[in-house]
């Protein structure tokens, strides 16, 4: 039986070497753990990589290592990418609609923006940063959208709490605008 240093770096080097994010059941697995010594794990690798240049990033059961956010600037030089392909302000917006309340359908998002949604949905798949996560339980079973991984590392966040708390007013509106979409599908 591995000590608890010895645990800690065995689980470090297998987020180390995973090509992408891993689930806590795979990594109990494979280091013959419970899924509760794997969490308090990470917990401490999460508190010690606060002082490093990587960071433990966590969403629902999956976790993986990434670089620190405030080392963006310095990565993209080494790696000589310039910075181009930003997102336009329609994408940033049904971007932050699905972050605060996914998962969410692409007539939501509409309900909530007013406008057709299709290109700057397939945009938002096509630079994974957000991804199709099931189909919701209704008529026409429309496809339900939530964040991914890349979303988190292009926004420098650890997981989705991170995220900054949302205006109220904002909340409101979103609120209402789901509550009409749902009566008018009702009625339909």
């Amino acid at each position: 039986m591995p000590t608890e240093n010895e645990f800690k770096s065995q689980l470090e080097s297998l987020l180390f070497i995973a090509e992408a994010p891993v689930t806590i059941p795979a990594l109990a697995k494979a280091l013959e753990a419970s899924a509760e010594q794997v969490e308090q794990s990470l917990a401490e690798l999460k508190q010690d990589y606060k002082a490093r240049g990587i960071r433990l990033q966590r969403v629902r059961d999956k976790v993986q290592l990434v670089s620190a956010p405030e080392a963006a600037a310095i990565i993209q030089k080494f790696l000589g990418l310039d910075g181009a392909g930003h997102l336009s302000n329609a994408a940033l917006e049904t971007l932050a609609i699905i972050a605060y309340r996914q998962p969410l359908t692409r007539p939501s998002v509409e309900a909530i923006r007013g406008v057709n949604c299709d290109g700057v949905i397939h945009t938002l798949l096509t630079r994974n940063l957000i991804q199709e996560a099931g189909r919701q339980e209704v008529a026409g079973r429309p496809i339900l959208y939530t964040t991914t991984f890349e979303f988190l590392q292009n926004f420098g966040l650890r997981d989705l709490e991170d995220l900054p708390a949302l205006a109220e007013e904002a909340e409101e509106v979103m609120q209402e605008k789901l509550e009409l979409l749902a009566q008018n599908l009702k009625e339909a």
